[in-house]
């Protein structure tokens, strides 16, 4: 799944034609769906380029590329190298096709047409025992010691703090202005009785005054 880092919109999936039905339990596309909802609601100097998310059977690989974050699952045993370079794979092509557009889009899946070249990637990295797979594990590509690892419970536990933290300040932002309003109110009524009581016996007077011109 590839979606945009700013607000979580996706832009592009490949479309699993082969899902385990014994994977249907964990429903992991709810989980990658709430993987870039809390990335979007993580500052931008907090954000780990390149992080592995264990969940069940599988892990969560995602990498950043700018505003663009890339995402697949594979099964745990899935070499952490072969992931990142078949996401640098694909974050490669997708800037190169895409990379201008990502920050104008206002409707999810615009680049749809994408899963053509996701499929064709992906048969290139299923077979981990390949020769051109073997090579690249083989190959000092990157070093995936600085990969970040999470499990899914960290990560969904973190979206609710930050979904708590939201609702409280909105929480607080709402009582604050009722607050406000409530000392405006409470000024008013105590300029009310300070000075109505005057404000009338001035106003009587003035109406006497006003009358005995009248009157004489």
């Amino acid at each position: 799944m590839i979606a945009r880092v700013s607000d979580g919109l996706p832009l592009a999936e490949g479309l699993d034609r082969d899902e385990d039905p014994e994977l249907r339990q964990y429903d992991y596309k709810s989980q990658a769906k709430a993987i870039f909802k809390r990335l979007s609601q993580t500052q931008h100097n907090m954000r780990e380029p390149r992080v592995a998310v264990e969940s069940g059977p599988c892990t969560f690989y995602y990498t950043l590329d700018g505003n663009t974050c890339f995402l697949t699952l594979a099964e745990k045993g899935y070499p952490k190298k072969l992931a990142f370079q078949y996401l640098d794979e694909l974050a490669g092509e997708f800037s190169r096709l895409y990379g201008g557009q990502v920050d104008a889009i206002t409707r999810p899946y615009a680049f749809i047409k994408f899963d053509t070249f996701i499929q064709k990637t992906k048969k290139l990295y299923q077979d981990t025992r390949s020769q051109r797979n073997v090579a690249a594990l083989t190959a000092d590509l990157q070093d995936v010691h600085t990969i970040m690892s999470r499990n899914i419970a960290e990560v969904l536990g973190q979206g609710e703090k930050l979904d708590s933290m939201t609702k409280l300040s909105s929480t607080l932002a709402a009582e604050s202005k009722t607050y406000a309003k409530r000392s405006k109110d409470l000024h008013t009524q105590a300029l009310l009785r300070k000075y109505l009581p005057l404000a009338v016996v001035i106003g009587v007077v003035l109406l006497v005054l006003l009358f005995r011109k009248l009157l004489f």
